[in-house]
């Protein structure tokens, strides 16, 4: 299952092109609102919206977010 879910983030992140990695905004937390509580606190000082494009749940989460100006 740990493979799956590597594999799966992995995959999904390498359709964003390098230019764009920039604009993407990561957190690690116990849950998976707390994550997304964090990803809004960074996206907040930047004054942008978000949206999650990938997670990860093993022993904590993992999240990767994409800035949208």
């Amino acid at each position: 299952m740990k493979k799956t879910s590597v594999f799966i983030l992995l995959a999904s992140m390498s359709f964003i092109s390098f230019g764009s990695l920039a604009q993407n905004i990561t957190a690690r937390a116990p849950t998976i609102d707390s994550a997304e509580a964090l990803i809004a606190e960074q996206a907040k000082k930047l004054n942008a919206e978000y949206k999650i494009i990938a997670t990860l749940d093993k022993n904590g989460v993992y999240m990767v977010a994409k800035i949208i100006n």
